[in-house]
């Protein structure tokens, strides 16, 4: 058995137990929110002892190296004294610059932050709540151009950072954005590949956020770009993917709902058959996929069955509390 400090929090770390549940069990104040190692959310720094290698998968190299590890999925063999990331985690201060609603469940919110912050369209950021409370959500713009950050928030019913944003948050509430993390990018250096983004829900953030940086760096491919809910109402976007599509013509733009009706510009059917009949054959397109986990794992299996190549197949799963694994009882 191990054990973890944490400020002033001492705990022994069960066999099977993580250090973020150590540490949640013992009462400390922690960062979280997936358990599943996907948002980041929940990354220290070993200040004495070595951080489980198996913990630091998808950080930067130089975070890694300096000892960086997420708490969630975190089993370690030494005892650990841990401190939070701070600043070498990228954190910087930001304020709200505006908040709209895009449907009735979601709700845009432009952030300008008070220092240099490189994140690159389609990445996500840990957004910090005064009191603490941490959430991950994608990036939208070009925020280098832009000067602000874009995020789409899903307003979930019993969602205390999302509810908050639609609610309480307004223009010049201050925040704090950690990261970036994720590498659902678009990387420049082959211009007639066909590009395939598809997804769900607000899943379309980062998917927009993509299409707008390869555009931006003269991608003449064509641009797939498949956004799916179950119902029309879980749909949001069209005039900027309207005018997304008109203004390039490279852009093609597909709608579905799984239930109801197709009407207009939106289409009827599952968002994997919709790709299945438009577009049978993948090979040799980059493919990026975004949104619930369930149809992230359909999709990329049914990408790589249509030819793409796993190495071109780009996933980013939004989890949710409720998506997420319990805490050990």
């Amino acid at each position: 058995m191990t054990r973890v400090r944490f400020d002033t929090t001492d705990v022994d770390v069960g066999e099977n137990e993580s250090v973020l549940d150590a540490l949640l069990r013992a009462g400390a104040d922690v960062p979280y929110s997936c358990r599943s190692g996907v948002c980041q959310s929940c990354c220290l720094r070993a200040v004495e002892g070595r951080a489980p290698s198996a913990a630091q998968l998808g950080l930067p190299p130089t975070l890694a190296a300096l000892g960086h590890f997420l708490a969630c999925v975190a089993h370690p063999q030494d005892d650990l004294v841990c401190a939070r990331p701070g600043a070498l985690a990228g954190a910087v201060d930001a304020t709200i610059r505006d908040r709209e609603s895009l449907a009735a469940d979601v709700v845009r919110i432009r952030l300008t932050p008070n220092a240099p912050f490189d994140v690159k369209p389609g990445q996500y950021v840990n957004l910090v709540r005064p009191d603490g409370l941490v959430r991950s959500y994608s990036v939208a713009n070009l925020a280098d151009d832009d000067g602000f950050v874009e995020l789409h928030v899903r307003v979930l019913e019993h969602g205390a950072m999302s509810r908050w944003i639609a609610t309480s948050a307004s223009p010049g509430t201050a925040v704090t954005l950690r990261g970036p993390a994720g590498s659902c990018v678009y990387v420049p250096g082959s211009p007639d590949e066909p590009l395939l983004l598809a997804g769900s829900g607000t899943g379309l953030a980062p998917l927009l956020g993509i299409a707008r940086d390869a555009l931006r760096h003269g991608h003449r491919g064509p641009i797939h770009l498949m956004h799916g809910g179950r119902t029309a109402a879980a749909l949001y976007g069209g005039d900027e993917l309207e005018r997304l599509r008109r203004s390039h013509d490279n852009v093609v733009v597909t709608r579905c709902v799984l239930d109801g009706p197709g009407h207009g510009d939106v289409v009827e059917g599952a968002l994997d058959r919709v790709i299945a009949a438009r577009l049978p054959d993948l090979t040799g397109w980059r493919v990026y996929l975004c949104g619930h986990p369930d149809l992230v794992r359909t999709l990329q299996q049914d990408t790589f069955l249509a030819g793409a190549s796993l190495d071109a197949i780009h996933a980013d799963a939004f989890l949710t509390r409720a998506d997420a694994p319990a805490a050990p009882s």
